[in-house]
């Protein structure tokens, strides 16, 4: 790897607390989402599909890492669940409303995020 931004990337990856990494994937989401709309209304419908897809990996990696053992995990799994099917049913119809909803509510539980890991780094100090 001789890109020195990508090696900064993936330092600043290895190296991030778990609060910090769930911001990031949850900003993934919502850049791809936006990519994503941006192709619907461009009608590149291979670049939306793409976008699509890559925002369901994220969702997809956001439940598997969830600890089942608590209740705030059980409801963000169907949470995540439900994105990953209005994603879907937006995919399939091409329909912007069901992905704008997706959007939405991760920028929701981002913001939620931000202020969590605020307070928890406050709290170190």
């Amino acid at each position: 790897m001789n890109n020195p931004y990508a090696q900064y990337q993936q330092q600043n990856i290895a190296t991030a607390p778990p609060e910090k990494l769930l911001i990031m994937l949850y900003d993934g989401a919502i850049k791809f989402l936006k990519q994503g709309l941006k192709a619907l209304d461009d009608k590149k419908y291979d670049d939306f599909s793409y976008y699509i897809s890559r925002t369901q990996d994220i969702i997809s990696e956001l439940m598997v890492t969830l600890d089942m053992d608590y209740e705030i995990s059980k409801n963000l799994y169907q949470l995540y669940d439900y994105f990953m099917y209005r994603l879907i049913h937006g995919s399939v119809k091409k329909e912007r409303e069901s992905i704008e909803e997706v959007q939405k509510h991760l920028e929701e539980l981002r913001e939620a995020w931000v202020q969590a890991a605020a307070a928890k780094e406050k709290a170190a100090t």
